[in-house]
């Protein structure tokens, strides 16, 4: 090698790989485009071999593949000496990549935000917004810092629980079945069901399986904008969590199924290598935090609103 690699290298092959383009690269950087082309250059020279394939979008070679991992590591690294730095003079700063279901980075996210703005103002959150199953192997893999999991396994020390939230029908306010305080999952069978693929089908498939029902969904939407706005207009009706709440427009309602089904919501880092300094930090000031798994076991199963279930946590 002509010479050694460095963290503004590395930080460069990473923002590429993760946003596909030099362009946005840049933006995500806070450095000009040229900047990170040269950085990404420097760093095929230096290792003999092309890291990325350039294109729309740009993607890692197998060579940046396997590169990655560590240069997450390295990075990462290199960010918590300088937080513990801080943190040792006094303050708490960096940079945290929080990942989260869609329904929570609409409601639960901007609360969360505004309390760790005021409380470490030198501590940067970006919000990255995936289905359940994406969320615990972005963690895993460094993509992320911390993320908010659907009904997660073991729990690592200093994970706070959110709380639990309930499987609610979504009808038009004209349904029949619109003013009933409860529906059992059969009463759906009448109209077409719009299934929801952001995360909730297996809670959905588990309340039909429980209710002895078969489950024959007439739709499959991956946008959950998209499925409420097609109940709305009379396509059919859905299963969604009770957290949309407050995405659901005039005209539609959520009432509770039956058999009651609840998912619950854990904010933790990664359980595979240790926390940066700055998740540590966010996380330890929350309340209910190092919540253990037997406590999660203990989350509320019944039908009420999302608001006074998650109050709770």
């Amino acid at each position: 090698m002509a010479s050694e690699v460095n963290l503004a290298q590395l930080r460069a092959l990473i923002a590429v790989a993760d946003t596909g383009g030099f362009g946005a690269a840049a933006d995500d950087l806070g450095i000009t485009q040229s900047a990170v082309s040269h950085a990404v250059a420097a760093l095929e020279r230096t290792l003999g071999a092309p890291v990325l394939h350039r294109g729309s979008p740009a993607r890692p070679t197998p060579l940046g593949e396997q590169i990655l991992p560590h240069a997450r590591t390295a990075v990462a690294s290199a960010s918590a000496v300088r937080t513990i730095a801080t943190r040792h003079s006094g303050g708490l700063t960096g940079t945290v990549r929080l990942a989260a279901p869609t329904t929570v980075c609409q409601v639960l996210l901007p609360g969360l935000l505004r309390d760790w703005a005021a409380a470490h103002p030198q501590v940067t959150v970006r919000i990255f917004e995936g289905e359940d199953a994406e969320l615990a192997v972005w963690l895993e893999a460094g993509t992320v810092d911390a993320a908010v999991l659907v009904d997660a396994g073991p729990l690592p020390p200093g994970a706070v629980s959110l709380g639990a939230d309930s499987m609610h029908a979504l009808l038009r306010q004209d349904h029949p079945l619109a003013e009933q305080e409860s529906i059992h999952v059969a009463d759906l069978d009448d109209d077409d069901f719009l299934l929801s693929e952001g995360g909730c089908e297996r809670h959905i498939r588990e309340a039909y399986r429980r209710a002895g029902t078969r489950f024959t969904p007439r739709h499959r939407i991956r946008d959950l904008n998209t499925l409420i706005g097609m109940v709305h207009a009379g396509v059919g009706v859905s299963v969604i969590p009770a957290l949309a709440r407050t995405m659901i427009p005039a005209g539609c309602v959520l009432v509770p199924i039956r058999p009651a089904v609840h998912r619950t919501l854990t904010l933790t880092g990664p359980a595979g290598r240790p926390w940066s300094p700055a998740v540590s930090g966010l996380l330890a000031a929350m309340p209910s935090a190092a919540v253990s798994s037997a406590a999660l076991s203990s989350a509320p199963t019944s039908s009420a609103p999302a608001a006074e279930v998650l109050s709770e946590a």
